[in-house]
Formats: structure tokens, sequence, C-alpha cells
């Protein structure tokens, strides 16, 4: 039991190393970062619903994980094949294409939360 719960600790520090990586050195997921702060920050402005953050705070970590997940596809896809190869960019593609697709979602979800506040 000891070793599970040192072993669970572990894998937490290594995620959190992760996100401190994608922080400090990927550029979309500093964008995406900066963007949540702002939103926070128009969440406590119009005092916005407990129902209104909890739609917030799932879309910010939709499109965070969505961009990880991207970063981490391209990392290894550059790995295992460093020149250009159609069969990478179509991955590559995708992964992209589902960040696409969680920003769209958390953009609608900013509109159905903030559009009453701003437009009464």
């Amino acid at each position: 039991m000891t070793k599970f719960i040192t072993g669970r600790i572990r894998a937490g520090g290594y995620a959190f190393r992760g996100a401190f990586y994608l922080l400090r050195n990927e550029a979309s997921i500093q964008v995406q970062f900066v963007i949540a702060i702002l939103v926070t920050i128009a969440g406590f402005y119009f005092e916005i619903t407990t129902e209104q953050w909890i739609y917030q705070i799932f879309a910010i970590g939709l499109i965070m994980t969505a961009e990880g997940l991207n970063t981490a596809v391209e990392k290894m896809a550059d790995f295992v094949h460093p020149d250009f190869h159609s069969k990478i960019g179509y991955i590559k593609d995708v992964a992209a294409g589902a960040v696409f697709i969680a920003a769209i979602t958390a953009v609608v979800i900013g509109v159905i939360i903030y559009y009453p506040y701003i437009f009464p």
C-alpha cells in the first residue's frame, strides 16, 4: 500500500512537471493560459453564476487538455519521423483539428455565458 501511495505522489509530480513544461515552452498553451486568466477576471467582474463557473472552468480545462495532447502528439511525431512525411502531417493535422473543435466549443460556451452580461 505504501508503494502505491508513493507511486501516485511521484506520478503527480511528473504531471505537474509536464504542465510546467507546457506553460514555460509552448506558445499555444501560453496564449490559452492568458485567455483563461482574462475570462476568469471577466467571471469575477460580471459575477457569473456557479453553474456558469462550472461551464467556464470545463471549457478552460478542455482547451488546455487538448493543447497539451496536441503538443505531445506533435513532439512524438517529430521524434519518430523528423523529416516531412504525409502520414505524419495527417496525424498532426488531426490533432490540431481536435484543438480547433475544443476551441470552437469554448468560444460558444463563452458567448452563451457572457452575451447576456454584455448585451442585456
